[in-house]
């Protein structure tokens, strides 16, 4: 294991690797020699979901990395059509045997869908799985305030994880806040905007200056204000460039010119409040 690698404390007390290997739109014959450059590169967390539709060839990663079960930390998702209790339970079952996997070390909802109303009942599974030890830790994506706030009111339980669109150009200031005062960790999907914000002129200059390339300046900005953040790539030079944050360090000054790219009506993905999408 990567002696550089940061953690983070979850608040069910467990740890959890900082930064990871993202796997959306990886698949088939991509996505072992992925896995195997991050191991290599020093990454102990790969994140895939159900929708990627490769758990199947991430387990066969898994299987060939070289690292332990026990110090890898492995995440995947329940799809908008497995909210109810006894589908979501039976999602996770069907995901570990894609996966290969005993357990999983995070599972999460990985959309709301308020429209269905039924991620109450998703979640009140995901307890029941994390009891029965199929899911070490659980926790959800593209959760809004509100629907945070109901799954506190009605079960006692909050997530451990919310992980949620977040780069330089869309920052979500009001919902991170939210996360802070209720110890759930912030993850960062789309860390790099999809790459479009790889072009910024901030971002080039910042790069220039600290002799970094732009994607390891938006990643260290990421780790720096806290975030858990999921790259993806399936090219092993640009996996290692990702990974190789640690002699980094990005000063107040960079930070706040950072902070200043934020533009609220910058979501490239789908609005939770209105995403729907049940086929998977």
């Amino acid at each position: 294991m990567s002696s550089n690698q940061p953690y983070v404390t979850l608040h069910d007390g467990r740890r959890a690797p900082q930064l990871g290997l993202g796997t959306w739109k990886l698949t088939g014959d991509d996505v072992a020699p992925a896995i195997q450059a991050a191991v290599e590169a020093g990454y102990r967390a790969i994140d895939t979901a159900y929708i990627y539709e490769n758990e199947a060839q991430v387990g066969q990663g898994i299987a060939k990395c070289g690292v332990p079960r026990d110090g890898l930390f492995v995440t995947t998702k329940l799809w908008n059509n497995r909210h109810r209790l006894d589908s979501a339970k039976a999602a996770l079952r069907e995901s570990l045997d894609k996966l290969q996997l005993d357990y999983v070390d995070l599972y999460l909802i990985h959309w709301p869908i308020p429209k269905e109303n039924h991620y109450l009942e998703a979640w009140e599974a995901l307890i029941q799985l994390r009891d029965e030890g199929l899911a070490k830790s659980i926790g959800v994506c593209n959760f809004q305030i509100d629907h945070l706030q109901r799954l506190l009111d009605d079960t006692g339980v909050l997530p451990v994880v919310n992980q949620i669109e977040l780069h330089p150009y869309f920052q979500q200031a009001e919902l991170r806040a939210y996360h802070a005062d209720h110890d759930i960790q912030t993850e960062a999907w789309s860390p790099l905007g999809q790459g479009q914000q790889l072009q910024d002129p901030v971002i080039l200059e910042l790069a220039h200056q600290l002799q970094a390339s732009p994607a390891q300046i938006i990643l260290r900005w990421h780790i720096q204000m806290g975030h858990m953040v999921i790259p993806k790539s399936s090219h092993p030079d640009r996996i290692r460039e990702n990974f190789n944050l640690w002699n980094l360090f990005l000063d107040e000054a960079a930070m706040a010119r950072i902070a200043s790219l934020d533009r609220p009506d910058s979501r490239i993905g789908p609005d939770p409040d209105r995403f729907h999408l049940m086929k998977g």
